[in-house]
């Protein structure tokens, strides 16, 4: 069995071929991909392995990315940290996913699945992709979020918050009107409940919001220029490995 990871935590990565190889020791790891950006480039022109792990959140974006981008004819077994991604469209197109942190027995689990199902994909019977993602994308995300601000519980909407960005490791709620409240939760936990249409991942310390974008400039040959409704501490730009994808996200709306 030939197998493609692809999971941006490298650590992560390693630990599932560790897991693999003990439990299908004749399986051979092909990849371990990053991101959108490999994993697209590879799958591009590489033949299709026998099994995908596909990590739902990388480093540039969610995995569906991938299926708009390049056909895949190959089971796929998703990994994700959050529940919140209907699951069940997945596992009623004959694919599974396995919940972080996983057991090897939950892997033992799926290698099952996936042996049941053999001869349904050596028919050449795909799952209808395009279905499955439309039903993963409806996923709007949360509609607000409980904060502490001066020792009170208040709430903030969702489509009131203009960026939230990191300082000093602690991401920050910044609303359009210029409120900023801390938060608990990880940014990569924060990603994971807003709306991939509505909110782009600029980089490690900025997620920003469609409607905060005022405007956007070439910067440099190698980047762009944002400029938000709301002021930044800084200059905002997304570097040229992530351009065409921005581009592509400011214009499906």
């Amino acid at each position: 069995m030939r197998i493609v990871i692809i999971e941006d935590e490298i650590k992560a990565a390693k630990s599932l071929a560790g897991m693999i190889a003990k439990i299908k020791p004749s399986a051979t790891i092909e990849a371990m991909l990053h991101s959108i950006e490999s994993a697209v480039a590879y799958l591009s022109v590489n033949p299709q392995p026998d099994l995908l792990f596909m990590d739902v959140q990388l480093s540039d974006g969610l995995c569906f990315e991938i299926f708009k981008m390049v056909k895949i004819d190959c089971p796929v077994i998703f990994t994700t940290a959050f529940g919140e991604y209907s699951m069940d469209a997945i596992k009623s197109n004959g694919v599974d996913y396995l919940l972080k942190p996983f057991a090897a027995k939950d892997l033992e689990a799926a290698f099952a699945k996936m042996d049941n199902f053999r001869n349904f994909f050596q028919q050449h019977t795909q799952p209808d992709w395009q279905a499955l993602i439309s039903k993963l994308e409806r996923n709007e995300g949360k509609t607000s979020f409980l904060v502490l601000h001066q020792n009170k519980y208040i709430t903030v909407r969702t489509d009131q918050i203009a960026y939230i960005y990191i300082k000093f490791d602690a991401p920050y709620i910044v609303t359009f009107q210029q409120q900023k409240y801390t938060v608990s939760q990880t940014m990569e936990q924060l990603q994971s409940q807003l709306s991939s249409k509505q909110f782009y991942r600029l980089n490690r310390q900025y997620l920003v919001n469609f409607d905060a974008i005022k405007e956007v400039e070439h910067y440099s040959s190698r980047k762009l220029a944002l400029q938000l409704s709301v002021p930044t501490e800084e200059q905002l730009t997304v570097g040229k490995d992530k351009m065409t994808q921005f581009l592509q996200w400011m214009e499906n709306r």
